[in-house]
């Protein structure tokens, strides 16, 4: 069984492109990725109102380190990569097994199935496709981010990152993805806090990793070689097999055109006992005794490609179906954090 906890009256304190390797350049992110990875190793029963508090210092474990060509992998048939070109001009690499190349621009790495392909344009649903277009990506942590503490009860990205801290305290010191980063706003809090050895912003739309550099450029003593963006398709990520220390998925999962398969593939890029933690909403309370609301989201899941959840009991089955143990949830209103451990 989960354990799900109620959160009141929070307290805390507070790159992509089909490029050929002659046109790139150099690229900050992407050069980290060539270089090295040598740091990286990276409750239903009962329900009860808690207080969150600050959380006490946590310490991070100097982990194995692990080479890029351990984390990364090809999308297609998951086999490593071996490098192809010269550090420091660009990002190509070749996957060992099918030889397909896969390279990068200035913002980021395209890790997507179809990269590299001239006459072929794949589209995802509206969910997903709305977040690829310049003015939803521009709009994402100038307004329309913010907008989730007033409707649905999201405690704030300072607050959630508290909150995300404690989940991951076993795997502190360790590589995180931070799945559908959107502009990158987790992703820039997990590299500054320097609780992990390398932060991979992951995202299928171009505008939003255009954003998330956009970001980094602004901040002055920003870690850049703490962090990699990459854009990559959440239900085939290019990572190897049990490669991953953690992984973060903010306010996406509902994006997500087939959660389960999306989850499947966290599974199986999670080392053993390694983390994952996500946020979304649920519809329940006053919305589960709307008459048909059920049958509803069907309807809203084949049209426009998103999930809405009803319980919380829909997320745990996924994370058990996929593998998954230790499920916990915690609820702010129509806020929820999950979590849950690949075995050991």
């Amino acid at each position: 069984m989960a354990t799900t906890t109620l959160v009141s009256n929070l307290s805390l304190p507070s790159q992509l492109g089909n490029s050929r390797p002659d046109s790139l350049k150099p690229n900050p992110f992407a050069v980290n990725f060539k270089r090295s990875f040598a740091a990286i190793t990276v409750r239903a029963s009962s329900t009860a109102f808690v207080e969150a508090t600050p959380t006490d210092p946590v310490e991070v474990q100097d982990n194995e380190a692990t080479t890029c060509n351990d984390l990364f992998a090809c999308p297609i048939c998951f086999d490593p990569f071996s490098s192809n070109g010269e550090s420091g001009s660009g990002s190509g690499f070749e996957c060992s097994t099918c030889k397909k190349t896969y390279f990068g621009n200035e913002i980021h790495l395209d890790l997507t199935v179809a990269s590299g392909a001239k006459n072929y344009g794949e589209s995802m649903p509206a969910a997903t496709e709305i977040f690829r277009t310049p003015l939803v990506s521009f709009l994402y942590e100038r307004g329309w981010r913010q907008s989730f503490s007033v409707w649905g009860g999201f405690p704030g990205p300072e607050k959630e990152f508290e909150l995300i801290k404690d989940y991951l305290k076993p795997v502190l010191g360790g590589s995180i993805i931070d799945a559908s980063c959107g502009s990158g706003l987790f992703s820039r809090l997990f590299a500054k806090s320097g609780l992990f050895s390398h932060v991979v912003a992951l995202d299928y739309s171009e505008n939003m990793l255009k954003q998330c550099y956009e970001f980094i450029e602004k901040e002055e003593n920003f870690p850049k070689e703490n962090i990699t963006l990459v854009r990559a398709d959440i239900s085939r990520l290019p990572f190897a097999t049990s490669s991953v220390d953690a992984v973060h998925a903010g306010a996406a999962i509902h994006c997500w055109p087939s959660p389960s398969g999306a989850v499947a593939e966290i599974s199986r890029i999670l080392r053993p006992g390694g983390v994952f933690v996500a946020t979304t909403y649920i519809l329940d309370g006053p919305f589960s005794f709307v008459p048909f609301l059920r049958e509803g989201t069907k309807r809203t899941r084949q049209i426009s490609g998103s999930q809405i959840f009803l319980s919380e009991g829909e997320l745990e089955d996924i994370c058990t179906a996929c593998g998954l143990v230790g499920f916990t949830a915690v609820r702010n209103r129509l806020f929820v954090m999950i979590s849950a451990t690949k075995p050991s």
